[in-house]
């Protein structure tokens, strides 16, 4: 049975729903004057997508708001302060999805790009292309203003420092955080209804520290990393990415909805329970259905995740669990 939850109560017309995360896996337990840099980015991402709302934006225009807030805060795997590649390079990617047309944009591979979810709103607006990857994705983003950086933006000190500690233990590419050396993993996303009833979710990551150049994850993937459908949901995910991609769990969540006439809460915890974790995926998700219900299940450590709907207070967590079977 669903655990009774102020969040998975409908929202009355008319009002807004949001929620993001900012990854999920192995995340350390530590103090509160540790984690609170987290929560303050987490808030401060929360309130670049409420600005939108309250002033009767776009759901859209919300969760790429709340995305662009992300890939600006080092703290997470997105943008500035996004993992290394084994060949100490950064590959960026990024999805977004409109649930009212269900237009969709995603960037793959791509180095130069300040917000990569930018490019992607350029590429879904373009409409001719959902995926575009590497250079030529970023040749293409520039010509249509799309802020470049050197690569050197993206890196940090403390994420060379994970790529080393990872191969001083001869790793494989993993997800990884320790609060004490201030490292961060996973993806960032968001989710939101807006004050018209539509959906839309966006996605973006650095990947997995150490990984394979040129490998992509679910992230820029429609129905794997993103996913938005007017009348169903909204969904973004985070965790291993080749385990989303198996069990296009994004998408999974509103076939449950379409057509198993699940509520999203339960969708969105079978999706992670039944459909990821027997892959051997760890991770979670954050979506949003039609009435502003919010789901934010994982099966892993810990979820950096803050949520907020209209006239309710807005809050942030990392290991409460919430919706969890």
């Amino acid at each position: 049975m669903t655990t009774p939850s102020p969040l998975n109560a409908p929202l009355p017309p008319g009002r807004w729903a949001l929620a993001l995360h900012g990854g999920a896996g192995t995340i350390a337990r530590s103090s509160a004057e540790a984690e609170a840099p987290y929560h303050a980015g987490l808030r401060a991402a929360l309130a670049a997508g409420e600005a939108v709302l309250v002033q009767g934006g776009s759901a859209l225009d919300a969760v790429v708001a709340t995305v662009v807030a992300l890939e600006d805060c080092p703290l997470f795997n997105a943008g500035h302060g996004a993992v290394f590649t084994a060949d100490e390079t950064h590959e960026l990617d990024a999805g977004l999805m409109d649930g009212a047309t269900r237009a969709a944009g995603a960037l793959a591979g791509v180095r130069s790009l300040r917000n990569p979810i930018l490019g992607a709103l350029e590429l879904m607006r373009d409409g001719r292309c959902v995926l575009m990857g590497g250079a030529q994705a970023e040749a293409w983003c520039a010509a249509r203003g799309v802020v470049q950086v050197d690569p050197s933006y993206f890196s940090t000190a403390a994420r060379r420092a994970q790529l080393h500690a990872v191969r001083a233990r001869d790793a494989e590419a993993m997800l990884l955080d320790h609060h004490a050396a201030a490292l961060k993993m996973g993806t960032v996303g968001a989710v939101a209804r807006d004050r018209h009833g539509h959906l839309a979710a966006a996605t973006s990551t650095g990947g997995m520290t150490n990984k394979r150049a040129g490998r992509i994850g679910d992230t820029p993937l429609v129905g794997a990393g993103v996913w938005a459908a007017d009348g169903h949901c909204a969904v973004s995910t985070t965790g291993t990415g080749e385990h989303f991609i198996r069990g296009c769990v994004a998408h999974d969540v509103h076939a449950r909805m379409a057509y198993g006439a699940q509520g999203l809460v339960d969708a969105a915890q079978a999706a992670i329970c039944d459909a990821l974790a027997p892959l051997g995926g760890s991770g979670g998700l954050v979506a949003v259905d039609a009435d502003g219900r919010i789901a934010m299940p994982y099966n892993s450590t810990g979820m950096y995740r803050a949520w907020a709907r209209e006239g309710e207070a807005a809050h942030s967590a990392v290991f409460e669990p919430l919706f969890l079977r």
